[in-house]
């Protein structure tokens, strides 16, 4: 999938911190309804790349163009705004709220309310939390969790929060997905249903994705183009099938005696 011009392209970025060197000249196009999964081992930059997408890094060099426009002094607050949504490795949900107020929480970027609004009890906020709602209901029922609905998000299984942190971050309605570990702490049966469920994601919200993922055979089996990464460097890019070939991946993975 995926054609015409780029929605996010990545410019000969470069980070360091101190004298560590974390991204070095990468650059890498995603074209729009794309899934691109992001490989490498421990420390090869694929954290920091997703950091920078975000807002939370600066790059020394570089930039990020999304739909056509620089990332580069945007700041972190207002990256779900622009249309870009992620989940994290570690789960950043509201424990003692419950699933559908997590899930609406993730849309309010998208509004005009705020504190004095709500308390105001101006005109469009009524009908805009409506909106919310309708919007999260939707993404509850396509990621299997009407029946939890109303549970605290603290009760549930961690399988369960890692979806409700997924239909969070669509709450949004972003154009561009992050997906940061989203198999991590899965078990295999898990890992089986989230693939079919990105590809789901990926056709049913009209969405570009990108993953950062340790589990190769989700990655290979859902990305339409992979990137890897190595040591802060791109080592190679292009099909799932062409990327498990290629002699760097398999030198960076297995070792120089591969």
């Amino acid at each position: 999938m995926g054609g015409g011009e780029p929605l996010l392209r990545i410019e000969r970025l470069s980070v360091r911190f101190g004298g560590i060197t974390a991204l070095d000249d990468v650059s890498f196009d995603v074209t729009e309804g794309q899934i691109c999964g992001l490989i490498g081992p421990n420390g090869a930059g694929k954290t920091t790349l997703f950091n920078c997408l975000s807002r939370l890094y600066d790059s020394r060099t570089g930039d990020i163009l999304f739909a056509g426009a620089s990332l580069s002094t945007t700041p972190c607050h207002a990256i779900a705004g622009l249309g870009i949504g992620r989940t994290f490795q570690n789960l950043a949900l509201f424990g003692s709220m419950s699933v559908l107020d997590n899930v609406m929480a993730g849309g309010h970027c998208r509004g005009r309310s705020g504190f004095l609004a709500d308390s105001l009890r101006l005109p469009w906020v009524a009908p805009e939390e409506a909106a919310l709602r309708r919007n999260a209901v939707d993404l509850l029922d396509l990621l299997r969790l009407t029946d939890v609905a109303a549970a605290k998000v603290s009760a549930l299984p961690f399988g369960t929060r890692k979806r409700v942190e997924l239909a969070r971050a669509l709450a949004s309605r972003p154009r561009l997905l992050l997906l940061d570990e989203p198999a991590g702490g899965l078990n295999h049966e898990e890992v089986a249903s989230l693939a079919s469920l990105i590809r789901t994601i990926r056709e049913v919200r009209r969405l570009t994705i990108v993953l950062v993922e340790h589990h190769m055979n989700l990655v290979m089996s859902v990305s339409d183009k992979v990137v890897a990464l190595n040591f802060g460097r791109k080592i190679a890019e292009g099909t799932p099938a062409e990327v498990q070939r290629h002699p760097d991946v398999i030198r960076s993975y297995l070792g120089a005696a591969a």
